[in-house]
């Protein structure tokens, strides 16, 4: 009786760590909260869980970013970054994926979008937890609280598919349909040193999308394409007076 319960619980314990937890980036002008969010933005995930966060906002252009409470929407020394995907208005046959793996349930897990374009993500809360405390002074709603007076542009530094407490085994994928994937996480994590926006230009690699980076040029000229740049401007003035 004791190796039944035994094993039950051991069924249990795998059940817990299989589990998925699927997170939208993006969405639309007409849902509550706007385009700038990540739906779910509060997830409790224990180790061997996994994070899926699918690039569904259309048109949209984001990144998953790991940053920390103190400096919301600035890059985690260490930390994940999904690099920007882009979503044209038309993509309706793929949806790219980003997939974390918790590897520390200790601690929270504090992340963030770092686009610039039309205006910071991250001011407008665009930011996110895993794991945050329900009570005491770091909590979710502090941390969307700072991220939106946050002053400036969110820092541009590359971080990689290892993080703190979570890590990705691969980049967002598939990149099809339109879609496209600049400054892509390679393996294991990279110190943030950019401090400004990547200048124009297209991805680089065998077979990479041509399609110009997804953030501003130093001018504050957008580097999406006019297509796209309209698009995201008709979206943007049903919800910014």
């Amino acid at each position: 009786m004791r190796f039944a319960s035994a094993a039950l619980a051991l069924s249990a314990t795998a059940l817990v760590a299989a589990q998925n937890v699927v997170v939208e980036v993006g969405s639309v002008a007409t849902a509550e909260g706007g385009i700038f969010q990540f739906i779910p933005n509060d997830i409790t995930a224990a180790n061997g869980t996994t994070v899926t966060f699918r690039f569904t906002g259309a048109p949209g252009n984001h990144t998953v970013t790991q940053s920390s409470f103190a400096d919301p929407c600035n890059p985690l020394a260490g930390g994940f970054d999904s690099g920007f995907v882009f979503i044209p208005p038309t993509n309706t046959t793929e949806t790219p994926e980003f997939t974390l793996t918790i590897t520390d349930d200790s601690r929270p897990i504090w992340f963030y979008c770092k686009q610039l374009i039309p205006a910071p993500h991250c001011s407008a809360g665009m930011v996110g937890a895993i794991n945050a405390p329900t009570s005491g002074s770091n909590t979710l709603a502090n941390f969307v609280s700072a991220a939106r007076a946050f002053q400036g542009s969110s820092g541009q530094g590359e971080g990689g598919l290892a993080g703190v407490g979570a890590s990705a085994s691969a980049a967002p994928s598939p990149i099809a349909g339109g879609a496209s994937l600049v400054g892509a996480p390679t393996s294991g994590a990279a110190a943030p040193t950019q401090t400004s926006p990547p200048s124009s230009g297209s991805p680089s690699g065998s077979g990479a999308n041509t399609s110009p980076s997804p953030t501003a040029t130093g001018n504050g000229a957008s580097a999406l394409g006019s297509s796209w740049l309209l698009a995201l401007g008709a979206v943007m003035g049903v919800i910014v007076a």
